[in-house]
């Protein structure tokens, strides 16, 4: 194997790596504003969990994560919430970092 071969293996481990890290923090941070939706929406235990774990889900329905802003602002909409689209925002890109530092110092 020749040293570019080498290098281009290498790159692609990085970019696979990378890429998986993105997606963890991606997940993590769905799973962490689940969990803060929760208990706004006054739910608990199970119930909680199962709706974190459907903001994931809908993480997968289109590119980027207006998805998944569009399935919580729903719920707060349907339920009356106080909550502003500027804080539902700003809750998702704090718990963005959140979930990188903990995604990072997991790994």
């Amino acid at each position: 194997m020749s040293t570019f071969d080498k290098r281009e293996k290498s790159y692609e481990a990085k970019f696979a790596h990378d890429q998986e890290t993105l997606f963890k923090i991606g997940a993590r941070r769905n799973k962490l504003l689940g969990q803060w939706m929760a208990e706004h929406l006054g739910m608990e235990g199970a119930d909680a969990e199962a709706y974190a774990k459907a903001v994931i889900i809908s993480d997968f329905e289109k590119p980027g994560d207006e998805d998944v802003f569009e399935k919580v602002w729903a719920d707060v909409q349907s339920k009356g919430l106080s909550l502003t689209e500027e804080v539902v925002r700003k809750q998702m890109k704090d718990l963005l970092e959140v979930a990188r530092e903990q995604v990072t110092t997991e790994g």
